[in-house]
Formats: structure tokens, C-alpha cells, sequence
């Protein structure tokens, strides 16, 4: 039964790769979080069906919190739907949702972000602005090609190889055309020896720039400060959602709460009552 189970298991990975365009750093996660639940959950057939117990993986990771709880047996249920469409009939039980607290993305101030380009190469200076005016996911600017970039518009393929096109700043072509006739890249905007960069690779970039001025930041914090700097704006959130790529607009609503929180820090500051 398990070595079926380890069969398909194999087949889902690929499905996340060739199908839904998901990263290798999340198909890693997949595969990491998979292989632990398989080592516990108690898994048994009952006459058409597989049934997956949860109740051991659940006992074993009930000291994590909550929001990694959460992911994990995302994955599981995940593989499980997998299975169901590949006509492996299977029924989790012991599977009660874990409520997660919704956090709100740190975005990274301007006055940081132009702060941390003085101190960058131009390589360097390349990464952090289209982060920061483009709002890519880390995945989305690994695999950015040169053919994909138009004097007004990168074309961009996000998850579940989703297609979109996002203009650009005259500052951000700029800063591109001038790296395109320092660095004679062939296909990716960013290579070394003729290979893309690794989303690893381009991460540790950003952590070593900023640490340059006493600051601890994400890519993924720079797409955030892209999104909060538009809806403060005054964006539509419409708009704003089909930039960033988002399935439902629910996930871009997350930012106006970031607004709203932000104000509410800058009121109480500001209001000669609001330290009291």
C-alpha cells in the first residue's frame, strides 16, 4: 500500500512542476512535508476506499504552531485531492482545520529601499528595483527572459503558469538597457555562465544588500512594499490584484488592512492624546 501510495507521491510533484508551474523551493516543501506525514499517519483500506488517520501526524506535530500546522496538512490534503482525481479513492479523517491567525506583510519603507540602492552594484541596483516597482515573486524574476522585456511592458509567467504583463517605469528600463549592454546575458536577464540564477541565489542578493544598512528583508517584502505603496496610493485594488497575479482579490485585501493599520500607528502618534 505504501509503496502505491510513494508511487503517486512521485506523480504529484511532477503534476506541481509541469501543471501548476510551482517552484523548486516549493516543490521541495511539498515533497519535505509529504515524506514526514507518510512516516505517521495510519493508512488502511476499506472495501473501495484508502483511508488516511491523521491522528498520529497529528499528535507528532501538535507542538508546532499553528500557521505551520496549517501548511502542513495543506499539503496533505493537497496530495489527497491528487489522488481522488487520479481515481485512488482516499478519506482523510482526524482532519479538523487549524485556525491561523491572519499576520500582516511588513513592507519595507522607501526611505530603506532607496537607502540600500546607494550601496548597490549595478547588478545589485537591477534586483532591488524591479522588486520594487514590478512587485515579481522571487520565482517570477528567476525566470524572467530577455524576450520577455518590451520598452513599456515585462511579460511575466506566474503560478500555474499564469500569464501577465506589467508596465514598466522609465527609471526601471532604464536601469535594465543599461545592464543589458554591461552584462551580455543570452536568454535570462539574470545568468551566470549562461545558467539562470537560482531563486536562492537572488534571495541571498537581497538579504546581503540590505544588510548593508542593519536590516533583516525578504524579496517577498519588497513585492509587499510594491502593493502598499500603489493601494495607499489610491490604486484600484482591482487593478492592483491583476499586477501582483493574485487568484482572488481577497489576497490583495490584506494590504488595505496594512493601510488601515498604518494609519492608525501614524494618528496615534500625531494626536497629543494618542501616547497617553
Amino acid at each position: 500500500m505504501r509503496k502505491l501510495i510513494d508511487k503517486y507521491k512521485k506523480s504529484f510533484l511532477l503534476a506541481l512542476e509541469e501543471q501548476r508551474g510551482y517552484s523548486d523551493l516549493t516543490i521541495k516543501t511539498y515533497d519535505e512535508s509529504l515524506k514526514e506525514a507518510l512516516q505517521y499517519i495510519e493508512i488502511v483500506k476499506e472495501k473501495e476506499k484508502i483511508v488516511f488517520n491523521l491522528m498520529p501526524y497529528r499528535i507528532h506535530i501538535a507542538g508546532l504552531n499553528a500557521k505551520t500546522i496549517s501548511k502542513k496538512l495543506s499539503a496533505l490534503r493537497s496530495f489527497c485531492s491528487f489522488l481522488n482525481e487520479q481515481n485512488v479513492h482516499v478519506e482523510l479523517r482526524a482532519d479538523e482545520s487549524i485556525k491561523v491567525a491572519k499576520t500582516l506583510p511588513k513592507p519595507v519603507s522607501h526611505e530603506h529601499i532607496i537607502e540600500a540602492l546607494k550601496q548597490c552594484n549595478l547588478e545589485e541596483k537591477l534586483l532591488v528595483t524591479m522588486l520594487y516597482t514590478l512587485g515579481l515573486r522571487i520565482s517570477e524574476i528567476a525566470s524572467l527572459e530577455k524576450k520577455n522585456i518590451s520598452n513599456e511592458w515585462i511579460r511575466v509567467i506566474g503560478k500555474g503558469n499564469k500569464q501577465r504583463d506589467i508596465p514598466l517605469l522609465k527609471i526601471t528600463k532604464d536601469l535594465i538597457d543599461e545592464y543589458l549592454s554591461t552584462f551580455m546575458v543570452k536568454k535570462f536577464l539574470f545568468e551566470k555562465k549562461g545558467e539562470r540564477l537560482s531563486e536562492n541565489s537572488l534571495r541571498y542578493m537581497i538579504t546581503k544588500i540590505f544588510r548593508r544598512v542593519a536590516l533583516k528583508v525578504t524579496p517577498h517584502q519588497l513585492r509587499h512594499s510594491y502593493a502598499s505603496s500603489l493601494l495607499n496610493a489610491g490604486a484600484p485594488i482591482a487593478d492592483v490584484s491583476e499586477l501582483l497575479g493574485h487568484s482572488s482579490m481577497a489576497t490583495t485585501q490584506i494590504y488595505t488592512k496594512l493601510g488601515s493599520a498604518l494609519k492608525q500607528q501614524n494618528y496615534n502618534k500625531a494626536h497629543p492624546l494618542g501616547e497617553c
